[in-house]
């Protein structure tokens, strides 16, 4: 992935409790944009993902991408952070997935919903499926909180970092599980 001067994204490294989060971004028009964010899979580091599917980014960061890196890793640790989109180029997704990020980035903390409720929402009755590929490849997971969406039975459903990162995070946000994988409770948004 290169910016629209076909120079290598860069790169900053940020330690959190859940492992390395990488954030890749570009300049556009004099300003820092994040074209990504890579959270560590199971088997599988940020440092890995960038070395292999992006090789020619530098390690690199500016004041804003730093404060951004710094409010990940709070978010990771607890706190109640309300990312902004402003720096986030959402221009690098179909318009489809850019709805789709936008309604899922509206679901607060706290909440759940599920593929099938923001397919409702987006006017997809029977879009489930297609929100939760628009999902499963966010490029922006934390800023935009996909963690937030399972399945309409419960399940967790699939997760970039693996479900039980998923499941931390729902936990870390006051979000209750009947089991090991099933959230509890009617605390669905976007039920109308």
């Amino acid at each position: 992935m290169k910016n629209k001067n076909n120079h290598p994204l860069s790169v900053c490294f940020q330690n959190t409790i859940l492992g390395p989060v990488a954030v890749l971004w570009s300049v556009r028009e004099d300003q820092p944009g994040v074209a990504r964010i890579l959270i560590s899979k199971p088997k599988l580091t940020t440092e890995q993902i960038v070395s292999g599917s992006y090789p020619n980014s530098k390690i690199s960061s500016c004041t804003e991408i730093h404060t951004l890196a710094d409010q990940i890793e709070a978010f990771l640790t607890g706190e109640d952070i309300r990312f902004s989109l402003d720096m986030i180029q959402l221009d690098r997704c179909t318009t489809f997935q850019q709805t789709v990020l936008r309604a899922e980035h509206t679901i607060p903390r706290g909440r759940v919903s599920s593929y099938g409720l923001i397919a409702k929402y987006l006017n997809h009755p029977g879009g489930a499926r297609a929100v939760g590929t628009a999902l499963a490849s966010n490029p922006f997971p934390i800023i935009i909180p996909c963690h937030r969406t399972v399945r309409s039975d419960r399940d967790l459903g699939g997760f970039q970092g693996g479900t039980p990162m998923k499941r931390r995070l729902l936990e870390m946000e006051g979000v209750a599980f009947r089991d090991k994988t099933h959230v509890s409770g009617d605390n669905f948004f976007y039920l109308r």
